[in-house]
């Protein structure tokens, strides 16, 4: 959209900030009509953010209590599959999406391992 409109994309990012478009489907926010994408490690087609968040969240729904993902290990998973991403941004994707640190996944998937099995 900004290379069309030959704006910069922060540009238009603030200009769609906290503006709604009322349609037959919804009330949804300007933004979300608007995708990022993230680039391929192998010179591919770019992934857009939205299809990495649900990868990232069916990897974190696959672990096992005695496999729990890290940030790092998500990072390289997606690397393998040519997504170029960084740790942080695995982190922010999972923090918007409610998703707790390995660490904290890690002890809830134990204590109710440790339940069942009681």
């Amino acid at each position: 959209m900004a290379d069309a409109i030959k704006m910069h994309e922060s540009t238009v990012s603030r200009v769609t900030s906290n503006k709604y478009m009322l349609t037959p489907r919804g009330l949804f926010e300007l933004k979300y009509f608007f995708t990022v994408s993230l680039g391929s490690n192998e010179g591919g087609d770019a992934h857009s953010a939205e299809s990495v968040r649900h990868r990232i969240k069916a990897m974190i729904q696959a672990e096992t209590a005695d496999k729990i993902l890290s940030d790092d290990d998500i990072v390289e998973a997606l690397a393998g599959a040519g997504i170029e991403i960084a740790r942080r941004t695995v982190a922010k994707y999972r923090e918007a999406m409610n998703i707790p640190s390995s660490v904290q996944r890690r002890r809830e998937k134990r204590a109710i391992a440790r339940s069942v099995s009681a």
